[in-house]
């Protein structure tokens, strides 16, 4: 199936050029392109164009999970018809295994798993698996870590078709061996049920909530295929065949797990004797007694803690060869496209080190095998061998994009909505909190929202409870928060439920939010990582959606970065104002690429962030109606049906977000403003 993008939106500006290199880039395998594109200027609707014109299965290649939602909700909206899925690291919380030998401190592994995430996971395997090419897989960093091997995932795979005949006892164990457990309960991701002559199964991938499978048998002959609704057993579509893929990415062959456990005994009775050579009984001893315990599960279970240190063995892999990835399960031809490239290379290229350096503390002192080694990520030689075709997307490219792509740079610096890029203000950090509320009071008086920016996340998290407590809609956002939430904090602004974010570094790159009027930076002029030139560029871009967009600096000093930023932005103003000066266009507010709630979001049952702030009551957005008041303070009837109306609004917002005492504040006051009008 050919992509298919569904838009209404023709390509203007800087596009069109900008579409028709890519595409004869892709098209003429060059191994690495550069789209230089400012923000706002359209570069995902550009890739989109791409992707629809080399109809070539895609992967896009995110620094960080958030942006990534975004990425994939502007895609599943561009291509509806089409397989677009999100590939990210489904932990929401894991401390690695390390031991410290200066302190003599092991550290267990500790993790919790998204179950939302893995099922997403699973997905995009099956989808590459499928032997579909209009696939398009919206990553993390992620994609570069051990998953398995493809050809074991692809063996385990359960093929049923109407019309044969199958043992039932036999199909049952290869469901079990596939990593799905039976019940006699409700259904869940990864379980199935037996009824009778019926066989019902959810599988732990697919769409989320048409994942349910009945399978009808005549004696041994399988009758029929539904898909069922998991609660009521109502049939939604039948099927004539289906393949069942494992629960489980880390799944291997009954043959090769028994190989690989010999293996295991082997490679431990080497490096007993290596530490027996030097002394070293202590480790000896150590390892003896974890490793064993690991094979006895492995034996008893055919699992164990840690076991994706022993991948190798399980892999069939050779000593320091690379690990299986989700690279391995795309086409030789696909397409990588890396956004904001000049953050998520940095990434990639880091990887590799700091794991080589945890897993050799292990090994060294008698906490694994040396195979643990071999469970890591790809080195960067590795990554750029597998994706031949790269295109690298930023508005602010760094010298190792520019320097690969030979000449093959593109420049997309003028928007479709004939936006300039948002002046930029330096104001003094005396008093910067109070100058600070009264432009938001400003903005948010306009139906405007506006990001903070600080340089530490304890510091959002202060300057959050204080516009906590003096009335200001607000939410703030880092690492800490989980990934879900990040995306619910970033729909409510857009949904008008939050005013401000407060945030620190993940307020910088891509985000999509056209009613952003005002980006504020706190510590402008503290040179750093947060406050270089590609940084402050990336922040002030977040109000370059927005026809009057502005960006303030708070700084004592003028810092060379804030300098060199802000003659970058004259330049592209410059230029921005003579394109729209000579095709007699005027700027317009930016719409947001797709439509509703995210598409992430839309998929697991919506829950409130528990940092998010939703709905204090501010009392002064409708001067208290008392019924005892004079109509004249209201001036007219028209000003009060608008604040009953207003009102009404931030009624149904707060019920919405659970607040209840606020909603019920809101009803009492829309009531009494009724009061008054009759």
């Amino acid at each position: 199936m050919d992509f298919k993008l569904v838009t209404n939106l023709e390509p203007r500006g800087d596009q069109p050029e900008a579409i028709k290199a890519l595409v004869d880039a892709v098209q003429s395998n060059v191994d690495h392109t550069t789209l230089i594109g400012v923000t706002g200027s359209g570069k995902t609707f550009t890739i989109a164009n791409v992707i629809a014109q080399t109809n070539r299965p895609t992967l896009v290649l995110s620094h960080n999970k958030t942006l990534a939602a975004q990425l994939y909700n502007e895609f599943k909206n561009f291509f509806p018809e089409n397989a677009v899925e999100y590939f990210v690291s489904y932990y929401d919380y894991y401390q690695p295994e390390a031991y410290i030998p200066t302190t003599n401190t092991y550290i267990e592994k500790e993790l919790s798993i998204n179950d939302d995430i893995e099922q997403l996971r699973l997905k995009t395997v099956t989808s590459l698996l499928s032997g579909r090419r209009d696939v398009i897989v919206v990553s993390s960093v992620s994609c570069i870590y051990g998953c398995g091997n493809p050809e074991d995932f692809h063996a385990t795979a359960i093929e049923v078709e109407v019309g044969k005949c199958y043992e039932r006892n036999t199909l049952l164990h290869r469901f079990i061996d596939a990593f799905y457990t039976r019940t006699e309960r409700e259904l869940q991701p990864s379980t199935f049920r037996v009824t009778g002559e019926t066989i019902d199964i959810m599988t732990a991938y697919g769409e989320f909530g048409n994942q349910c499978f009945r399978l009808t048998f005549f004696d041994d002959e399988l009758e029929s295929i539904h898909n069922i609704d998991p609660t009521t057993g109502q049939r939604l579509s039948s099927l004539t065949s289906m393949k069942i893929y494992s629960a489980n990415m880390f799944v291997t062959t009954e043959q090769r797990r028994q190989k690989a456990i010999d293996q295991i005994t082997l490679d431990l009775g080497k490096q007993i004797k290596f530490f027996q050579d030097q002394n070293e009984e202590e480790y000896a001893d150590r390892l003896k007694r974890r490793v064993e315990y690991d094979i006895e599960m492995l034996k008893e279970l055919g699992y164990c803690n840690g076991i994706e240190n022993y991948s190798r063995y399980f892999d069939g892999r050779e000593a320091g060869s690379r690990p299986f990835c989700l690279l391995d399960f795309f086409p030789d031809d696909f397409v990588t496209v890396i956004d904001e490239s000049h953050v998520t290379l940095p990434q990639i290229r880091g990887m590799y080190g700091g794991d080589r350096a945890r897993k050799e503390n292990l090994v060294d002192y008698g906490y694994r095998l040396p195979a643990a080694k071999d469970n890591r990520p790809l080195r960067y030689n590795e990554f750029n061998s597998l994706t031949p075709t790269k295109i690298y997307v930023s508005a602010t490219p760094a010298d190792y994009e520019l320097s690969r792509s030979r000449g093959h740079i593109i420049e997309q610096l003028v928007r479709p909505t004939a936006i300039i890029d948002p002046a930029i203000y330096v104001r003094p950090t005396e008093n910067q909190i109070d100058d600070l509320l009264e432009e938001v009071n400003t903005e948010v008086r306009k139906g405007n929202k506006v990001l903070v920016t600080t340089l530490t996340k304890r510091m959002a998290e202060e300057l959050s409870q204080y516009l906590d407590r003096i009335g200001v809609r607000n939410s703030y956002i880092h690492c800490d928060v989980d990934t879900m939430d990040r995306v619910q904090v970033l729909d409510n602004l857009r949904d008008d439920m939050i005013d401000v974010i407060v945030g620190v570094n993940l307020l910088r790159e891509g985000l999509d939010l056209p009613d952003v009027s005002l980006v504020a930076l706190f510590d402008a002029d503290k040179e750093g990582f947060l406050r270089n030139v590609r940084s402050m560029t990336q922040t002030a871009g977040r109000a370059a959606r927005h026809p009057n967009g502005r960006v303030i600096m708070y700084a004592d000093t003028m810092s060379r970065s804030m300098l060199q930023t802000i003659a970058d932005s004259n330049r592209r103003r410059a230029k921005q104002i003579a394109f729209n000066l000579e095709h007699g266009v005027m700027p317009r507010k930016a719409g947001r690429s797709g439509n509703g709630q995210s598409a992430l979001l839309s998929e697991r049952e919506s829950t409130k962030p528990q940092n998010m702030t939703v709905y204090p009551l501010v009392e002064d957005h409708y001067a208290p109606a008392m019924a005892a008041e004079s109509m004249s303070e209201y001036q007219t009837p028209e000003r009060i049906k608008e604040l009953i109306k207003q009102a009404h609004d931030d009624m149904t917002r707060a019920a919405k977000s659970l607040d209840y005492l606020a909603a019920a504040r809101y009803r009492d006051q829309m009531r009494e403003l009724e009061k008054l009008l009759k």
